[in-house]
């Protein structure tokens, strides 16, 4: 089928359907993405105020065969919000669209438009004396449809799951500009197929998510956090069990942390101030939020006293503060702007079964040594099997220098994910940097039902064309 662009003819269309506040400059920061790898394009950007509004952009965007690109924070990496080439689209921002419809305290609910940005909603749970746990370094400007839509993990998954394990439920405009109200506050609903968890992780390819009813959950009544340093990621994991021995359900996070990401800050940072004397080649950072009554600093001792006559480390810092705590947590959240200020040649968002992590971890390097000498930095959510393993020149070179190796390091280490049964596509979603990925990594049955729903739900493929799934025209 062919697509048409948002011209002038349909742009007129647009504006005497819609408030004149609806339309936006198409602004630089709408068209790129986080890793410059593709340009984007728009005829026009809206921002709708309303779901209504949205029913009529969608529904006049189908009826005209006029993509359209949904738009949260632009904080994704795989490049679902930009466009980069084919008819103009219509970029679909929900900027516009951020209030806290509702909050239930008592039943642990919030209800927010999907323009939200996740710090607020943070804040908002925060006042009621709740906790949204979903957490993730762009928090400050990531919005909750692109959160939801890309089914965001980040730091807390350990023990509070995806996005996805966070929602209640949705609402949605359809690409026919139907709007499907399944805003529920229900923990319990088998009423027919299970539309919420379609929507989320689709990425804008089956509809916009305009607002979300989320669990909130108590928040912990103390909290502890402690870098450890262990020898290698085997121990590394069997830390994390006995972490788990010693909390059970109260280890909120558990990340592995590689030398080299504390050689990037020191070389891109010098500011930032080194957690320890002497760099280790591992150490993990836990992070623990317990019950009334429990002390998190005693607790993370008794780990780490039990940790190291068993060999697992050998240093330790535990926060007795909570600007302790924060300076901890500064040093992994800086080390994904370290890894952009160097220049990757290649980033893989992967996820393995936990037991396999170690054999992944030396096989990669190996892989890689055999198309040339790079620099490997190693990071990522331990606990929830979600590494982030990325490729870098060495230090006399840039990531230009390697251009003709990109591809070749790619699919080297996602062959290897694969034949360990991981997922080359961890977090960070599919987006159009992934889709020869899932077309050479998936399940044949699962990609004939997803470009089935995929037709049966949008026939004329207006939603975000070529995310996801290849664009059918």
């Amino acid at each position: 089928m062919t697509l048409n662009p948002a011209d002038t003819s349909f742009l007129s269309t647009l504006r005497a359907a819609l408030p004149e506040a609806t339309f936006r400059p198409v602004a630089p920061h709408y068209l790129e993405e986080p890793r410059g790898r593709w340009a984007g394009q728009a005829g026009a950007v809206l921002a709708p105020a309303c779901t209504t509004d949205v029913a009529t952009i969608l529904g006049q965007a189908n009826s005209a065969r006029v993509p359209v690109v949904p738009y949260g924070g632009g904080t994704g990496l795989v490049g679902g919000q930009v466009y980069p080439g084919g008819p103009a689209p219509i970029l679909l921002s929900l900027e516009r669209m951020c209030s806290i419809r509702a909050l239930h305290a008592d039943e642990n609910v919030i209800v927010a438009d999907a323009g939200v940005i996740l710090a607020d909603l943070h804040d908002a749970a925060q006042a009621a004396g709740r906790l949204f746990p979903l957490s993730i370094a762009s928090k400050g400007s990531a919005r909750l449809g692109g959160l939801l839509s890309t089914n965001a993990g980040g730091v807390n998954v350990l023990r509070y799951g995806n996005a996805r394990d966070l929602c209640l439920g949705l609402e949605v405009v359809l690409p026919d500009g139907n709007i499907w109200h399944g805003l529920k506050r229900l923990r319990k609903d088998n009423a027919g197929f299970d539309l919420r968890n379609l929507m989320i992780g689709a990425e804008g390819t089956l509809g916009v998510i305009t607002a979300a009813s989320l669990k909130l959950l108590p928040q912990p009544a103390a909290e502890g956090t402690a870098l450890m340093v262990v020898p290698d990621p085997r121990a590394a994991l069997s830390l994390l069990a006995k972490a788990r021995d010693h909390m059970g359900d109260g280890v909120s996070a558990f990340e592995l942390i590689h030398r080299t990401g504390l050689e990037f800050l020191a070389e891109t940072m010098p500011d930032q101030r080194q957690p320890f004397e002497a760099m280790p080649e591992w150490f993990v950072l836990i992070d623990v939020g317990l019950a009334l009554g429990i002390d998190p600093a005693a607790t993370l001792e008794a780990l780490f006293e039990d940790a190291l006559q068993a060999g697992l480390v050998s240093d330790g810092l535990i926060a007795q503060s909570q600007a302790q705590r924060q300076e901890f947590w500064a040093i992994r959240e800086m080390i994904p702007e370290g890894n952009r200020r160097i220049g990757s040649v290649s980033s893989h968002d992967v996820s393995l079964p936990l037991g396999v992590i170690p054999q992944f971890i030396e096989k990669a390097a190996e892989v890689v040594a055999e198309i040339g000498a790079f620099r490997i930095n190693c990071f990522g959510h331990l606990g929830d099997g979600n590494l982030h393993y990325n490729v870098f020149p060495m230090p006399d070179q840039t990531r230009a220098d390697h251009t003709a190796e990109r591809d070749r390091v790619k699919q080297a280490l996602h062959d290897l994910v694969h034949s360990m049964g991981g997922s080359v596509a961890a977090e960070h979603g599919v987006g159009r940097l992934k889709v020869d990925d899932l077309e050479r990594y998936g399940d044949p049955a699962q990609l004939l039902a997803m470009r089935a729903i995929k037709s049966a739900l949008d026939p004329n493929g207006i939603m975000n064309p070529g995310a996801v799934l290849r664009s059918m025209t």
